[in-house]
């Protein structure tokens, strides 16, 4: 994993974890894999709903220090 890979959204709270995701999943080619980091805890509602009603796949959640991270892999 390198660090363009890892898009550091902590400090932020709802709605922008969702939009600034969004934005960035936009300007990547479709199969491309983008982790986000969170501390927002709502994030672990709104990514997965996100992903899901965005055609992405939410590949791994886990928990890290002070909030969760997501593994997307952008979808069509």
């Amino acid at each position: 994993m390198t660090d363009d890979t890892v898009y550091d959204l902590k400090g932020l709270n709802c709605p922008l974890p969702v939009l600034k995701a969004k934005k960035r999943l936009a300007g990547m080619r479709p199969g491309s894999w983008l982790w986000l980091e969170t501390t927002d805890p709502l994030a672990v509602i709104d990514i997965p709903a996100f992903c899901a009603d965005s055609g992405h796949h939410l590949v791994e959640t886990s928990a890290i220090s002070g909030g969760h991270r997501f593994l997307v892999e952008r979808g069509e």
